[in-house]
């Protein structure tokens, strides 16, 4: 499980994939991050300068430059940094271009419209980036995407605004989902067991998702396999006791913060941290772990927006690759008071 497997756009380049997407740099001194407008708009790399890439990558990145949009679109494993809507259990329900997933209540694949169609560059400098998505004749939204550097090297500020077109009332939340490497090991603030649940994904000898909860800090048990199990597969549904989550992956510690919501704010099929594990040893390239922020579920009029945030930092680490350390780092960083 250590022998971490990192995915960049160079390794794919040589592994002999030409087909690149244009990437838009934004970095200061001490960190990088890559944004494409292809493919939805989505982040496919952040890091320390100098450093392996904290997002799990695709090779569908390489291999599928050219997606198909449409209401018959099905999922392309891109991964990286998107943003959906929820709830899931409504992402076909508010659509008439496909009857067969309206009828099915499909809960899969996401929308194509928001995670495939190329965004229009709006804003471009050295400190910030504005993309601009499709109007999505499934999801009754456009989505408008800020990327930007902060005053304090190392941390940017990640934003979506969800903009009502589809001339009727509709409830959805915005959700940030940033998948990474299943090696990385992830940390979240959580009070009490209370606090979470699991949805299991086993199936045969694919095992559900287990967790360690310790000292206010909760993180997946990832590694330890029972004789004749082949993988896990789940996700938790979690309340965070604060705004933020990390994962420590080799050297660098990755830092999503987001306001603290109250539970009722949040939509009842969803948690505002979400933890998702899919982990086969023997099948890494499709292997990974998502880091989802659920913002305040809304309701918007017709030509209404909403607008959530996310604050992304990323920090060196050179202590011992064990959850010993890496919490007591979180706790003299996050939880002096713990």
């Amino acid at each position: 499980m250590r022998s971490k497997i990192f995915l960049s756009l160079a390794i794919m380049v040589m592994a002999g994939c030409t087909e690149s997407p244009e990437m838009i740099v934004l970095e200061d001194s001490v960190a990088r991050m890559e944004v494409t407008a292809a493919y939805g708009g989505r982040v496919l790399s952040f890091s320390l300068q100098g450093r392996e890439n904290l997002l799990k990558v695709g090779e569908a990145v390489m291999n599928v430059p050219d997606p198909e949009v449409s209401p018959e679109a099905n999922n392309i494993p891109y991964f990286g940094h998107i943003v959906w809507l929820g709830p899931q259990n409504e992402w076909w329900t508010h659509q008439q271009v496909n009857p067969q997933r309206f009828k099915a209540k499909a809960g899969w694949p996401p929308d194509p419209y928001l995670v495939f169609a190329r965004n229009k560059v709006v804003e471009r400098t050295a400190e910030k980036l504005v993309l601009e998505g499709v109007a999505s004749p499934v999801s009754g939204v456009q989505l408008r995407k800020t990327f930007s550097l902060t005053e304090k090297p190392g941390m940017f500020e990640l934003f979506a605004e969800a903009i009502n077109v589809s001339g009727k009332e509709l409830s959805w939340d915005i959700w940030f989902n940033t998948r990474v490497q299943p090696s990385t090991s992830v940390y979240v603030p959580v009070t009490s067991e209370q606090d979470l649940r699991a949805d299991s994904g086993a199936r045969g000898t694919v095992g559900p998702v287990e967790y360690l909860l310790s000292g206010g800090l909760l993180t997946l048990d990832v590694e330890r396999l029972p004789t004749g199990m082949t993988g896990r597969r789940g996700k938790l549904f979690i309340q965070p006791s604060a705004g933020w989550m990390a994962g420590f992956a080799g050297e660098q510690v990755f830092v999503i913060e987001f306001p603290l919501q109250p539970k009722e704010a949040i939509h009842p099929a969803h948690g505002q941290v979400e933890l998702y594990l899919n982990y086969r040893p023997e099948s890494l390239e499709d292997s990974l772990i998502e880091m989802e922020v659920h913002a305040p579920y809304r309701t918007l009029k017709p030509g209404e927006a909403m607008r959530a945030g996310e604050r992304w930092t990323v920090l060196p680490y050179d202590g011992p690759d064990d959850k010993a350390a890496h919490i007591d780092f979180l706790k003299k960083r996050f939880m002096r008071d713990s």
